[in-house]
Formats: C-alpha cells, sequence, structure tokens
C-alpha cells in the first residue's frame, strides 16, 4: 500500500509540473515540447531564458516558465502496465547511472519503482527492477521475484511518446535500431565510442540510423565491449547503391522526410525556414517529430518553366577553344565529354527523350560569342561553363528565362545569389567544419597542431573554431609538418599523444605530413590526426597511417567493389577501351546526377534535394540563404590500426 502511495504520488507530481514556475529538463525534452507543454511560443521560451538562446538544453537545467500554466487539453491515454518485479543486491561500485545502462532502465523508471533511492544506495541494500531486466542482464546476479505491479494514471496523449521508449536488444551482440535513436543516444547506451560502432559496423556512417535495421555493437559481451581495432582498411563513405533519398517534393511543396537523429531546430537551420511557418505547414507537428515524417517546408520558388516538347534540350559548355585554336583545357573538355556521353546514353535507354548540344565556349576572349548558340526559348538544362567568368556571363545572358545552370567546378561567395544556379564543388569550409567535428569527438586535453598552407586562411577558420567547441584548447599552427612534436607528461615525462590536423591541399606537403605522421606513431601509439584533403600517399602509405589513425575528406572516391560503380567502369572501358580519367568521371557523375532528377517538364529543382551518390561523387545540395544550391557532399575516409 505504502508503495502504491509513493508511485500515485510521483504521477501527481508528474501531472502537476504544469503549474510550476520553472520546468527542469529531462531526457527527451527540446524547447519546441517544452514550448508546447507550457503553451507558450519557443521565442518566449528562449527569451525568458537567455543562456539557453541557442536552443541547447542539458538534462537538469532550470528553465524559467512564467506564463500560467497550460496544459493542452487534448486526448488522455490511460495506460495499464503488469510487470512482475525483483531484486539485485547493491553491489561495491554500482550507481544509479551503472544500473540504468546494465539492465536497461530509464532513471525515471527506476526512481519510480524506487522512491527512496538515494537514500539506499549503499552496498548490500536491495533495488528493485523489472524481473525481465534482471533476468536478461543480469549476469550472475539473482533475481528475487517480489510481485506483479498494476499502475493506471491519465497521462496526455502528447506525453505517450515520450513515456514509452522502445529497447529492443536482439541479442548480446545486436540492437535493433528504433525511431528515435541516434549516435549519442547508442554510444552512452552500450558503452562505445562512434568510431568504434562505425568499426563494427561498416557503411553506417554513410546510410544512417534507420529505423528497423540491427547494427551490431560488440564483438562479444555488449554490457563491456573491448575496444575495436581492426586490420588497417580504408573505410570510406561509399555505398554500393547509388542513390539513396532523404528529401523529397510533392507537386507544390519542397518536402523532407525526417531521419533518425533529426531535430525541429535542425531541420530550420537546414532550410533556413522559420516555425511558425513549419507548423502552419505541418499541424501534425503538434504530436512530436518522427522518424519518417514527411514535413512540408515551403512553397516551390517560380523557376523554369519548360515551353513545349517532352524532349529535355540540354547544353554543354566546354572548353575545346577549336574556334581560337587555344588548347589549354581541350583534354580536360574532351575527358569530360567522354563520361557525359556514357550517362546520357545510359539515361536514354531507361526512355529518356534528350536533344543534346555541345557548345565550345572557347576562352575568355571568345565566350559572348558562344552564348548565342544558346536557344533562350527551347532550353532546358546548361551544365558549364567551367570557369566563374563564364558562369557570370551565362546567369545574367539566361536571367531572364530561369533556366537552371549547372557550374562543374566555379565555387565562390558572390555566385550564392542566383537562384538558377546549381554548385558542384564542394566549399572547403565545409570540410573545415566536419574536421573540427571529428576533433571534438576525440579531444582529451592533447596539444593541436595545423599545417597552414600559404595564406593560413583555412587554419586560421579551424583555429577559431576549436577554440569555440573545446575546453581551453593549446592549439599551434605551422608552415610544416616537421614542426608537429609529441607533448611531454610533465609529471612522468614520458610522451605524450597529440593531434595533427592538414589544412594544405599541396602533394608535397601532405606527403611531409604523412611522413612526419608515420614517424611519430613509432614512439606514440595514441596519435590522432585529419585531413582537410586527400593526399595520394594516404594511399601508398596506408599501413603505416592506420597507425596514426589518420581521417581524411575528400571529395570523390570510387567504391571498386559496388556493383553500380563497376557497371559504369566496365561500360567506359567497353566504349573507351581504357579506364575513366578524374575528369572523364566527373564529366559522368555531373551529368547522370543532373539528368536523373530531370522531368518530362525540366522540373529539376523538384528533386534538388535528393541525396545520391553517383561512381564517385556524392551530391547533397542545400539551398543557400542567397538563392544558389550549393552541394555539401563529401566522404569520410579512416584508416585503423592494425
Amino acid at each position: 500500500m505504502i508503495k502504491k502511495i509513493f508511485i500515485l504520488s510521483g504521477l501527481i507530481t508528474f501531472l502537476g509540473v504544469f503549474a510550476q514556475k520553472t520546468h527542469t529538463v529531462v531526457k527527451g525534452d527540446n524547447p519546441y515540447n517544452i514550448s508546447k507543454k507550457y503553451g507558450m511560443s519557443i521565442d518566449e521560451l528562449l527569451t525568458l531564458n537567455p543562456k539557453n538562446k541557442d536552443g541547447k538544453l542539458a538534462i537538469g537545467d532550470v528553465l524559467v516558465i512564467s506564463k500560467a500554466a497550460k496544459s493542452n487539453t487534448g486526448a488522455t491515454f490511460t495506460p495499464k502496465t503488469t510487470s512482475a518485479t525483483g531484486k539485485i543486491i547493491l553491489q561495491p561500485k554500482q550507481t544509479i547511472y551503472g544500473i540504468t545502462k546494465q539492465y536497461q532502465i530509464s532513471e525515471a523508471e527506476l526512481r519510480r519503482l524506487n522512491p527512496e533511492l538515494d537514500a539506499h544506495m549503499k552496498i548490500g541494500n536491495e533495488v528493485i527492477l523489472p524481473l525481465q531486466n534482471i533476468q536478461k542482464f543480469g549476469g550472475t546476479q539473482v533475481a528475487v521475484v517480489t510481485k506483479t505491479e498494476e499502475v493506471k494514471a491519465e497521462i496526455p496523449a502528447e506525453k505517450i511518446a515520450e513515456i514509452a521508449e522502445v529497447k529492443n536488444t536482439v541479442d548480446e551482440n545486436s540492437y535493433e535500431i528504433q525511431p528515435k535513436d541516434n549516435y549519442y543516444k547508442l554510444t552512452r547506451k552500450f558503452k562505445l565510442t562512434q568510431d568504434e560502432l562505425f568499426a563494427l559496423n561498416p557503411g553506417l556512417e554513410a546510410t544512417g540510423l534507420q529505423p528497423g535495421t540491427t547494427i551490431k555493437i560488440s564483438g562479444g559481451n555488449a554490457k563491456n565491449p573491448e575496444p575495436v581495432q581492426t586490420s588497417t582498411s580504408k573505410t570510406a563513405s561509399t555505398p554500393s547503391v547509388n542513390t539513396y533519398s532523404t528529401i523529397s517534393s510533392s507537386d507544390e511543396y519542397v518536402t523532407y522526410t525526417v531521419q533518425a537523429g533529426d531535430t525541429v531546430f535542425g531541420i530550420l537551420n537546414k532550410f533556413g525556414a522559420t516555425l511558425d511557418d513549419l507548423i502552419t505547414l505541418n499541424p501534425n507537428l503538434s504530436q512530436g517529430l518522427k522518424t519518417g515524417m514527411v514535413l512540408k517546408i515551403k512553397k516551390l520558388d517560380a523557376g523554369y518553366q519548360k515551353k513545349s516538347g517532352d524532349a529535355l534540350n540540354v547544353v554543354l559548355m566546354l572548353p575545346f577553344g577549336f574556334d581560337t585554336n587555344d588548347a589549354k583545357y581541350r583534354t580536360l573538355a574532351l575527358d569530360f565529354l567522354s563520361g557525359a556521353k556514357l550517362a546520357i546514353e545510359r539515361n536514354v535507354a531507361k526512355g529518356q527523350q534528350l536533344d543534346i548540344k555541345v557548345i565550345d565556349a572557347g576562352n575568355e576572349d571568345s565566350f559572348k560569342n558562344s552564348l548565342t548558340q544558346i536557344n533562350q526559348n527551347n532550353t532546358d538544362l546548361i551544365i558549364g561553363p567551367f570557369f566563374k567568368s563564364g558562369v557570370l556571363q551565362v546567369l545574367d545572358y539566361v536571367k531572364g528565362n530561369k533556366i537552371p545552370v549547372v557550374a562543374p567546378f566555379a565555387n565562390s561567395e558572390d555566385l550564392l545569389k542566383f537562384d538558377n544556379l546549381i554548385l558542384v564543388e564542394t566549399n572547403e569550409l565545409v570540410y573545415a567544419d566536419r574536421i573540427v567535428k571529428e576533433v571534438k569527438e576525440v579531444f582529451s586535453d592533447q596539444k593541436i597542431y595545423i599545417v597552414a598552407d600559404a595564406d593560413q586562411s583555412k587554419a586560421n577558420y579551424l583555429k577559431t573554431n576549436l577554440e569555440k567547441e573545446l575546453k581551453n584548447p593549446s592549439i599551434i599552427v605551422v608552415n610544416s609538418a616537421q614542426d608537429i612534436q609529441l607533448d611531454q607528461n610533465m609529471m612522468t615525462g614520458q610522451n605524450a599523444p597529440v593531434i595533427s590536423i592538414l589544412a594544405n591541399d599541396d602533394n608535397s606537403v601532405g606527403d611531409g605530413f604523412a611522413n612526419q605522421l608515420i614517424a611519430l606513431s613509432k614512439e606514440e601509439k595514441n596519435l590522432k590526426s585529419f585531413s582537410m584533403y586527400y593526399s595520394p600517399i594516404f594511399d601508398k602509405k596506408q599501413d603505416e597511417l592506420g597507425q596514426a589513425n589518420l581521417v581524411y575528406l575528400m571529395d570523390r572516391k570510387i567504391n571498386t567493389e559496388g556493383d553500380f560503380e563497376k557497371e559504369i567502369l566496365d561500360a567506359y572501358k567497353a566504349k573507351y577501351c581504357k579506364t575513366p580519367s578524374k575528369y572523364s568521371v566527373i564529366g559522368f557523375d555531373v551529368v547522370n546526377d543532373m539528368l536523373s532528377r530531370e522531368n518530362k517538364k525540366g522540373e529539376i529543382f523538384k528533386q534538388i534535394s535528393k541525396v545520391q551518390t553517383q561512381l564517385a561523387t556524392k551530391f547533397e545540395f542545400e539551398k543557400s540563404k542567397g538563392g544558389a544550391y550549393v552541394n555539401k557532399g563529401y566522404r569520410v575516409v579512416r584508416l585503423l590500426q592494425n
């Protein structure tokens, strides 16, 4: 009877929180669901709590809620739980946190079963737990069956999803992904680092957490996994399937399919949308954000409208230089065209009607003449030119018709204002941001070295953002990899590991960086190293660089084991009797990707946000604040220790 009183008291306290002036953040809370709970806007909530103005909340934070209590009046649900409970005897070093992780139980549920838990956390005390959890996760600890309890409570419908957390461990080494799972949650639950999780599940970083799929959480004991070490290998985010979609479109709206780990704030930031607009377009958001939910983001911008015919009229503008006898970029242009032809033939074979026109873009002096070959009344897509000056002239020439223009190589700040422009090259600062994220995950007071290029702009960008993200880091910008030295433990005088970052795309600097890492890794095994760029030496010395735990980024990488990739490589070799060059690959990837987004109405922008991986290039376009669509796709390659 006493226990039931405690339980009911706890439920009353839970329901009474709606009338309080403050709110204590618990697991699963975010600004959106808190503001909805108290009948206020997110702006009001954040205004009252300026320290949380960025929307980031930590469990235990106390938020000021000034408005009077407003509980939502929706339907209620009466859950009925009937479960056998048992007891364990508290062992040395067992903590509340440790119990929740070992027995896969939330702290809220643990405290519900043990109302005076804090006072009873002494060795030899009894702790009540669900019997099935003890039997499943208790190991050698014996469960003493106590009773079967039944609890009823009136709970608002909007809280049901928050209270009912699904945990589905397939076996001691495997786990089935649930809709609300994210990397942080899984790494904490199974005591793994994110790197260990990726090592156990090759390809997971590329595909993300897909609800319903089973992942490995250990090679042995799930509760105490051993550190993962694999033989040195390149693990790149190169899925065999050439297309996977995260964003879709309807006839009138740009839409987004919610992925595992998404937040409302993240989606708003991704698309530059406002919360009010998002809620207006998606009233079902009041029930919470759910994986797989398709959200309307905004109405499609007025853009290019195909004027006539079923065939798509595509213009390729390539710098052959035949008319001007300028062969500077001719080889590059011919290679690009060879890959483009293969892509065109594949799409025609699938039934796409295409009318392709190839224009010699010449050089800067003759470029204006090439513009006159574009029929503005019957052109649906322009791919090229290669260089910024030409791109600007084309955009000005077609501005009245909003014809989509694809820039395969040009990418600069002043191009972002054109809403009919698609920029293929990933900006270097995107790489820098990813390096900051990678370093943040492994940082543990190590000294950080950044190898800069001549202008040091990227190195300084890295340094500034690392200082924002890390607590009191020691960061040294150097001009040569030879300046990277192991740190010294002040107490023991022994070598201490450091973090090294390459922010220079010169291959000779990459050589020096790699060789220095190899030399240092022979003295210290816990080095962490990162590179914003790929260097050929990384392939040549991957075994040795694995000892330095090198992680590097690259814009293009062919997964030679993938079925799609094998098919394309074989087709190219059969057609041209050689393997494709770098620019042949780019030509295929750009043209195949663009054509795959088109329909017979020339509505490429309806599918522009779909994430696709072609032969070597990952395309992940986001609409910039200026209007242009910018590719933010890249590959992450991890070299692991033997």
